[in-house]
């Protein structure tokens, strides 16, 4: 998602414009249209026309119209989303007050305007237009005195940093300078790192460089770590991975990205991610029943007794039909991460067993004995 414009005034109050830039941005403009709202965007419009002769006919013109949303309808397999409401603008085409159905387009642009925007939403938009939320892989090409670090979204590559430290060539009979500027360089890209990888979001980060360049710099970075006492980076050494490259320059990243066994590795890091939660829930399933649950009531009530841990949730909730349903879902979402929770909301693509347990399921801070005999009752009035 592309944001044009954002004018929000000091009373919530104001409008954004937007632009979808692939199926998955509809999603989230799903969720951020509500019912009252005010939506501008281009629309086909038929209209009729009389000629001097007095024959009627009709053709489709293309027009910008202002709505009152009344009903958003999402069609979850198409990823198509169409507003209905009334024109509350003047239009050549359409009377005040008449109804139309806009169906909103892929790299076209609307705007939505609220009367109260709350910090939910705002969240919500800074997610959907910022591609480092979706990099799910972090890459580091560098050769001596010269490193790229690059953020790597489905859609295209962000570098991120830039590091160049000129080393001194080793002299006859003394590397001290030398040794020194590639220390220097080494911490600089360590820093680097540790500014610019997001660690909760990346799974994998690829280090590629010509000779063992690659090789010095891991054992700088994770001895550092120790001596440092740096918990990130030592908890998330597995996510580290060496490649082969022949230069530090960012064009060797599409070298990188095509080696078979970094294709093999990246095909799956968010599956991984996802597999790893799920088998986390069922150990605790096992051996800790009562911080375990699943189902939507047992999980809202856990969460209002600020129990969720982690929370792990089916996106197609989010894709209900039904707004009230839909939202019911967003609630326990804010909830959980409002009380410092973790949530994990799971891809469609890989939540067959996540699916079997009513799509949410919950991992608790702490015991609650006796919450699913008194939530029986919820879960038969649910059903």
């Amino acid at each position: 998602m592309k944001l044009l414009h954002k004018d929000i005034e000091k009373d919530n109050a104001g409008q954004v414009t937007l632009v979808p830039e692939e199926a998955e941005d509809m999603w989230h403009t799903y969720n951020l249209l509500q019912v009252g709202d005010s939506l501008r965007a281009s629309t086909i419009r038929k209209v009729q026309t009389e000629s001097p002769t007095g024959s009627v006919g009709s053709s489709r013109v293309r027009t910008t119209l202002t709505l009152c949303v009344e009903t958003i309808d999402f069609d979850t397999q198409a990823c198509q989303l169409r507003v209905k409401g009334t024109n509350i603008e003047e239009n050549q085409y359409v009377k005040m007050g008449a109804y139309h159905t806009i169906e909103l387009e892929l790299n076209r642009k609307f705007t939505l305007a609220k009367k109260n925007w709350d910090s939910v939403v705002l969240d919500r938009i800074d997610q959907a237009c910022d591609p480092t939320q979706r990099a799910d892989v972090a890459a580091v090409v560098m050769q001596e005195g010269l490193a790229n670090l690059v953020l790597v979204t489905p859609a295209m590559t962000l570098l991120r940093a830039k590091v160049e430290v000129t080393i001194p060539r080793k002299r006859k009979g003394s590397c001290t300078q030398h040794d020194k500027g590639l220390e220097k360089f080494y911490e600089a890209v360590m820093q680097a790192i540790l500014r610019h990888i997001n660690f909760d979001v990346v799974k994998c980060i690829l280090v590629a460089s010509p000779g063992y360049v690659k090789d010095q710099f891991t054992t700088y970075l994770f001895n550092e770590a120790v001596r440092q006492d740096n918990k990130i980076l030592q908890e998330n050494r597995p996510k580290f991975m060496l490649v082969h490259s022949s230069s530090g320059h960012k064009y060797s990243l599409k070298e990188v990205l095509s080696d078979p066994t970094v294709t093999n590795r990246l095909s799956d890091t968010k599956a991984a991610g996802e597999v790893k939660a799920l088998e986390d829930f069922y150990k605790m399933l096992q051996h800790e029943p009562d911080r375990a649950f699943y189902g939507l009531a047992h999980v809202e009530k856990a969460a209002e007794a600020l129990a969720v841990d982690t929370l792990l949730v089916s996106d197609k909730l989010f894709r209900h039909q039904d707004i009230p349903t839909r939202s019911r879902y967003v609630r326990l979402v804010d909830n959980v991460r409002d009380n410092g929770g973790t949530v994990r909301i799971f891809s469609s693509l890989h939540v067959s067993e996540l699916t079997q347990l009513s799509g949410v399921a919950a991992i608790l801070r702490f015991p609650i004995a006796d919450l699913s005999d008194a939530e029986d009752n919820s879960s038969s009035d649910e059903d």
